[in-house]
């Protein structure tokens, strides 16, 4: 008997990353990237979907794979109502709530797209997501915003936050839920988590506009001054949302959501893109310093994990700043892939709860 393989999905805002496992081993992996003018063109994230589905195709087929022998497809969950942390079969109520994006437009909402759209073509494929973009660990006092009628909600990159975290755990020798831990994904969001044994209890939306500015997000602008854009007139409502994400960031500032080009440019001589680089990294640790108040200063390590990581003068202008609190560890790039893959063999051999989306 064959042994069955799974198809992992990962759409990130500026790449597509995909792999094939046969049980637990990985056979390939392919990262496609996506330049600013390639996307810039859909109006939406999920009007990408046959774009960057198309391309994984090609790709497999280039690959000869046998999409028969495809027992499942794990996708990188989306902006779906808070949920626990988990592995989810894909189904109807979650496919609508990912495809109107009425909770937010992100690219993780097409990796359920995606994986059902495979799956449900190829005879007894399932198709999952694994802790999506929402998963809600948050404290009560973390919900305060400081108005009644906003409300701070959980939006991050809980799949690679919880991957590493465990990964860091296990290179230890010590458990997950026993250790306090922040944890910073730098892609094209950054997301910084406050980990308290086990439960992220503190994190900024990475997606609407909180925290650190990324290479096309804001991150959490001046109040005031929004307001007084917003009301301008001088722009329409979804040009005002691209520019909070998809259009703000490196890519407002330099013209590139490219990390490698803008540290480029700043190595060229390019004194904006100097200030600009210099910026990112200051942001990132001022927030890092705030999740270290929120630990109570208790923390056992800090971990810098993301596409960003991968540029060690940025990972050092980061350690310069917040190396007095704790231990830092670099985990460059993400477990992500690998984290959906195990998730998907788990439940297709009945060892993980499968939990129902409703």
């Amino acid at each position: 008997m064959s042994k069955r393989l799974i198809l992992a999905i990962n759409p990130g805002s500026t790449s597509t990353k995909f792999a094939l496992f046969e049980e637990e081993t990985m056979i390939f992996e392919k990262t496609l990237r996506h330049t600013s003018e390639e996307i810039s063109g859909f109006k939406l994230v999920t009007d990408q979907f046959h774009f960057r589905k198309n391309l994984i195709m090609k790709e497999l087929s280039g690959q000869n794979v046998n999409l028969s022998e495809i027992a499942a497809v794990v996708g990188r969950g989306g902006v779906i109502k808070p949920i626990e942390s988990g592995i989810y079969e894909v189904n109807k109520k979650m496919i609508d709530d990912l495809r109107t994006g009425s909770r937010g437009q992100h690219a993780s909402n097409l990796g359920g797209l995606i994986a059902n759209d495979i799956a449900s073509a190829l005879p007894g494929a399932k198709a999952y997501i694994v802790d999506p973009v929402v998963v809600d660990e948050l404290e009560p006092v973390a919900r305060i915003s400081g108005h009644p009628a906003i409300e701070r909600v959980s939006i991050f990159h809980a799949l690679n936050q919880k991957a590493v975290a465990r990964t860091y755990a296990e290179s230890v020798h010590r458990k997950y839920d026993e250790l306090n831990l922040i944890v910073v994904h730098m892609g094209g969001g950054i997301s910084v988590g406050a980990h308290r044994k086990g439960r992220i209890v503190d994190v900024n939306n990475a997606l609407n506009g909180d925290g650190p500015f990324s290479p096309e997000r804001s991150g959490g602008l001046p109040s005031g001054q929004l307001v007084d854009l917003c009301f301008s007139g001088k722009y329409s409502y979804q040009e005002l949302k691209s520019m909070i994400t998809g259009k703000g960031g490196l890519v407002a500032y330099l013209g590139t959501n490219n990390f490698i080009e803008a540290n480029s440019m700043a190595n060229n001589g390019d004194q904006k893109a100097v200030l600009i680089i210099e910026a990112l990294a200051y942001q990132i640790a001022k927030e890092i310093g705030a999740s270290a108040a929120i630990l109570e200063g208790n923390v056992d390590a800090i971990i810098l994990t993301g596409g960003l990581a991968y540029q060690e003068s940025h990972v050092e202008r980061i350690k310069k700043m917040v190396k007095f609190i704790a231990e830092i560890v670099v985990f460059p790039g993400e477990d992500e892939i690998k984290a959906l893959a195990f998730n998907g063999l788990l439940a297709l051999d009945g060892k993980i709860e499968i939990k129902k989306y409703s």
